[in-house]
């Protein structure tokens, strides 16, 4: 009888029976270990497989309150819901009957950019939901160009086996064949070497970087859908797409103090004033935090 605890005993499962990657073991193994923790703490007693077939809504909604004083947003908290949901079915069997718990929803109202925690697990959530761990991969490493690097969809499907291997700048060609070069992250290009690491279709210098699932170019319209699908589940706007990833890099940057020029440069706008949309959208953005936070707004 396997003696490990519960949370790596769940992680095994996932890595052996469901193919996820290392990524979503490591997240989802976390979370449990914190539910169990929570939940000791919580009842005042230990906390065994068959204690878990117990938890009530109401005990999944404190856990929740805890975790959001930690500081997670709605789309993780949503993230966190399914992660505890799949470990309680895990502990219970597929036969369980698991506590009803709406999560978190995002109030709808004026177009904003996508925040960095509602990027960050849009593009995990879609990782972690493909079939194949490369594909995970891959979609992970897609959307991390769109959001760390800028690009448009439409330029990150373009890259070849002749972009690899990235270092800290990225040539990319995009409108009008107009080329520029963008800094990439360290995180954006450990996610697209893991990619190559996982794909079976071994990069060629003419041939697509990112591959389909029987070797073929990858169709923008699939990374769509998976974003669509994805950000239902954690209870995101409709107005989160591939590309509002690259609308977020923008105005993120220009928050920061990032100079209106410099930004022009790094999305490849002909124009300045193709660029200076994104100061109206981050004055926007300042106007609801005065207004949700000075006392007299």
């Amino acid at each position: 009888m396997d003696d490990r605890p519960l949370p790596l005993l769940f992680g095994a499962h996932l890595a052996r029976d469901r193919r996820r990657s290392a990524h979503t073991v490591r997240a989802y193994e976390a979370t449990a270990a914190r539910l169990m923790t929570f939940l000791s703490g919580h009842w005042g007693a230990a906390v065994d497989r068959g204690a878990l077939g117990k938890v009530t809504a109401a005990d999944l909604r404190a856990y929740l309150a805890q975790r959001r004083t930690d500081g997670i947003g709605n789309a993780s908290a949503a993230r966190e819901l399914s992660a505890v949901r799949a470990f309680l079915n895990f502990a219970g069997g597929e036969d369980a009957e698991l506590p009803r718990l709406r999560g978190p929803r995002v109030k709808k109202g004026v177009p904003r950019p996508v925040s960095p925690d509602e990027a960050v697990a849009l593009a995990e959530e879609v990782a972690e939901d493909a079939r194949e761990p490369w594909i995970g991969a891959r979609d992970l490493a897609v959307l991390l160009l769109l959001y760390g690097a800028g690009l448009r969809i439409g330029e990150a499907m373009a890259l070849t086996g002749a972009d690899l291997p990235m270092g800290e700048t990225l040539r990319v060609t995009g409108k009008r064949d107009k080329t520029r070069i963008v800094p990439l992250l360290p995180q954006v290009r450990a996610a697209v070497e893991e990619y190559v690491r996982l794909c079976p279709y071994g990069p060629a210098p003419a041939v697509p970087l990112f591959r389909g699932a029987r070797g073929g170019p990858l169709a923008p319209a699939l990374i769509r859908r998976a974003v669509r699908a994805a950000r239902v589940r954690l209870g995101l706007p409709e107005r989160t797409t591939p590309h509002a990833l690259r609308h977020s890099f923008a105005t993120h940057l220009l928050g920061r103090g990032a100079d209106l020029r410099a930004l022009q440069e790094l999305l490849g706008h002909a124009s300045l004033s193709s660029t200076q949309i994104y100061t109206a959208v981050d004055a926007a953005h300042l106007l609801d935090v005065y207004r949700n936070a000075h006392p007299r707004a």
